[in-house]
């Protein structure tokens, strides 16, 4: 963990409480996590208190992964696009091929050391238009709660950051783990939609009645076919209007709410049973290995096969040691 000057208590959190609470089906830690500043000096927070660390910026040599969070006091970076001395002397220390990432605006820290160009990235709603200005060169998705590009990962505003640290978990140990450590934590192991259900509107007319109905209903017969006008049935509207309220509520159409969750759910069967990928398939509402293939591959970007051969090794075997974060 980087904390620089002027960062959020909260997000400044997210990773020890995520990370530091992983453990293998044994009990041993995941990951060690260390926290530094730029140099020696206590870092201003942007509460009334300041912060500590024991270690100095050369404990970003010896990281596997980089986590900047968002901080309010990032000067040249935020106004003109490129690090300060401070930062940039950090940031010479980590080594190539170290994992980095951001949560929220810590995401301009990453753009201005040039490690999103050409890339796709995100950051809190209310600065993606200044961050695009900004960095042209990055493909900004404004309406996402996190991007994973593989070794740059980054992350919306605020609690995203749980999202995204979830997900690191879930990449490095399986759903397992994250979900052990989302119940210990009393949050959703994966939340749906994205950034859209959170950006400032109108208040809705009080008329406007919710699609939660109709997704707890969804959610109990995956396996099953589900139509859109069965969905609208349950919340008795028409499928238009059941259509832009499920959007406007969860960021993402019917269609494909429900395809993510028949992947979430086909994940968890891969690596939690021994059912047979035609079962898989049948029980998560793909009805065939070849429908279930390519949505996983459209997701995860691995066939079904290769998905279980590696989270099955990595949640069900032993810790091969921690990662450092």
């Amino acid at each position: 963990m980087l904390a620089l000057a002027g960062v959020i208590p909260f997000e400044l959190g997210i990773p020890h409480r995520i990370f530091g609470k992983a453990r293998s089906p044994g009990g041993q830690r995941l990951y060690e996590v260390v926290t530094c500043g730029t140099g020696a000096d206590p870092v201003r927070t942007d509460a009334d208190f300041s912060v500590t660390f024991t270690h100095g910026p050369e404990a970003l040599a010896t990281a596997d992964t980089v986590v900047i969070p968002a901080s309010y006091e990032l000067g040249p970076v935020h106004e003109e696009g490129r690090l300060s001395e401070p930062i940039a002397r950090a940031l010479a220390l980590v080594r190539p091929g170290t994992r980095m990432v951001s949560i929220c605006t810590g995401s301009y820290v990453l753009a201005a050391a040039g490690l999103l160009d050409g890339r796709p990235a995100t950051t809190h709603w209310s600065s993606t238009d200044h961050f695009q200005r900004l960095f042209p060169r990055i493909r900004v998705d404004p309406d996402v709660l996190f991007v994973d590009d593989g070794d740059v990962l980054t992350s919306a505003g605020v609690s995203s950051g749980i999202d995204l640290c979830l997900h690191i978990v879930r990449r490095d140990h399986g759903a397992a783990v994250a979900n052990a450590v989302a119940r210990r934590s009393l949050v959703p192991p994966h939340r749906d939609g994205g950034q859209a259900q959170y950006v400032e509107r109108p208040v809705p007319e009080p008329q406007l009645s919710s699609t939660t109905a109709a997704r707890a209903w969804a959610l109990g017969r995956l396996e099953q076919p589900i139509q859109l006008r069965d969905m609208a049935e349950r919340e008795s509207m028409s499928v238009r209007t059941f259509t832009r309220r499920f959007r406007e509520e969860t960021g993402v159409s019917p269609g494909q709410w429900l395809t993510r969750q028949r992947v979430e759910l086909a994940r968890s069967l891969l690596e939690d049973t021994d059912l047979p990928v035609e079962r898989v398939a049948r029980d998560s509402g793909f009805g065939s290995p070849a429908s279930m293939r390519q949505h996983l591959q459209a997701a995860l970007g691995v066939s079904p096969t290769a998905y279980r051969r590696t989270f099955r090794a990595t949640s069900g075997g032993p810790a091969t040691g921690a990662r450092q974060s």
